[in-house]
């Protein structure tokens, strides 16, 4: 038992299978990709402009309401509780589909819903507090490959039992809450992490201050590298016994602030760190807001009621490239610092063009082919993004990256869907939409092709 205790709390190996284990189940989601045909059929009843104006935009002014404060939270309490928050509003999110009637229960439901996506940055920032730095980037493959993995093969199985079974939708639904149980079971294992990025015992922000990571992710960590283990164990122990290790208090609260703000000043002192994060930023708005609506757009096409519907396989399809995407990145001999930002000029008008395709086809099968493109290129160019913004950041820096970013995303989400889709301006039908979104990419390829060929025509001059 003593040796199983010390790999609980020690072995990387161990978060990281953890981990993996609850991004599979809890991404296992079978009925997600015939969410709207669900709302919009016998089961919910609800039109599709509803859908489209008013339940929607809920969800998307929700989890910007949720976010910032989520992402505080996640480091004050140390990650596992916020995840375990999500594990439990995944089940009430299924419960809601499966058992809840009337329009109201779906107001609460994407309330509900904006919960379980804000606190995904707990679970994908979880490994920074857990394993360490050397292995950051095996684990960091292994939850992605997990949470892919996952999708897959839900999304793969609600086509089966669509096509083949023929079963009725709601079953979906209900194998969906099955499945978001066994995650909500399985974070309860996970560890507690000892410390947070910017919130910390006294010990452990004395220690923090002086020192701080620098390099690429952090590579240089002086501190951990002339500790023995005795005076880590002989730390922990003190930490135990006084209990400064998971309390806050004001001073240093005071310290985690001021943490916040030189992280945020390093972090975004790169002019490179400034472009890259702008794609991330804007591409990151454009591609939820095509994700949340493309179901709208293939049953405007083909309606659900009355058309066989192939969106799981789709979906399947994308993230199976998602994952070759993800893998194949790592190994190609590109000087992406130089030519990187061209790529996501370039990329991002195929993208553009395959909006325009889903826009204006009246082909479900040109529909679905245009949102795998466009998806696939969207991984592609987040996949170099986050790498190449990691590579010079210290943890610190890059998880303030990854959730300022984030927001900033949402923050542009929030603003179209007020001024496209929200039923009290303008209430754009949805074709119109992708129209927009279209012209929306074109705009982000034509700044960073005019940016992207500025800097390799420069590197080429002055290498």
């Amino acid at each position: 038992m003593g040796s199983w205790a010390k790999l609980k709390s020690s072995s990387w190996a161990y978060h990281t299978a953890v981990l993996s284990l609850y991004g599979f189940f809890a991404y296992c989601r079978v009925a997600e990709p015939f969410i709207t045909p669900y709302l919009m059929g016998p089961n919910k009843n609800i039109s599709g402009e509803v859908v489209t104006n008013y339940l929607f935009p809920i969800w998307t002014y929700s989890k910007l309401a949720c976010l910032l404060p989520v992402f505080l939270l996640t480091d004050f309490l140390r990650h596992k509780p916020l995840v375990v928050v999500q594990g439990l509003f995944l089940v009430t999110n299924y419960v809601l589909l499966c058992f809840a009637p009337g329009l109201l229960a779906m107001v609460f439901l994407q309330v509900n819903y904006a919960v379980v996506t804000s606190t995904e940055v707990a679970y994908l920032s979880y490994i920074y507090s857990v394993i360490p730095i050397e292995n950051y980037q095996r684990a960091t493959g292994y939850v992605r490959s997990a949470m892919l993995v996952g999708y897959t093969f839900g999304a793969s199985l609600g086509q089966v039992l669509v096509s083949v079974a023929e079963l009725d939708l709601f079953y979906l639904n209900a194998v969906s809450l099955g499945t978001v149980s066994m995650a909500l079971l399985i974070s309860l294992w996970l560890p507690m992490p000892q410390r947070g990025l910017f919130f910390k015992g006294k010990k452990d922000a004395s220690v923090g201050s002086s020192s701080h990571q620098t390099g690429p992710l952090g590579a240089d960590r002086p501190e951990e590298a002339v500790m023995d283990k005795e005076e880590v164990g002989s730390r922990k122990e003190k930490m135990e016994l006084d209990g400064s290790g998971g309390r806050h208090s004001w001073g240093n609260m005071a310290t985690a602030g001021h943490l916040l703000w030189k992280s945020f000043r390093e972090t975004y002192s790169s002019r490179n760190v400034i472009y890259w994060s702008l794609w991330w930023a804007l591409a990151t708005a454009g591609y939820e807001q095509i994700f949340n609506y493309v179901q709208l757009m293939w049953d405007h096409i083909e309606p659900s009621a009355t058309s066989s519907i192939y969106n799981g396989a789709v979906e399947a399809a994308c993230s199976l490239v998602g994952a070759v995407v993800a893998f194949s990145v790592g190994h190609l001999k590109v000087t992406w610092a130089v030519w990187g930002e061209l790529a996501l000029g370039l990329f991002s008008a195929v993208a553009t063009g395959a909006v325009f395709l889903m826009a204006l086809t009246s082909s479900i099968w040109a529909c679905y082919a245009g949102y795998v493109i466009f998806k696939s290129c969207y991984m592609l160019l987040i996949t170099i993004t986050t790498f190449q913004i990691a590579s010079n950041l210290s943890m610190e820096c890059y998880a303030l990256a990854f959730g300022f970013n984030t927001f900033v995303a949402l923050l542009l989400q929030t603003m179209i869907t007020l001024v496209v889709v929200d039923e009290a301006t303008l209430g754009l039908d949805i074709v119109t939409q992708f129209i927009i979104y279209g012209s929306y990419y074109a705009f982000i390829s034509a700044l960073f092709l005019i940016r992207g060929t500025y800097t390799a025509c420069t590197n080429q001059r002055n290498p």
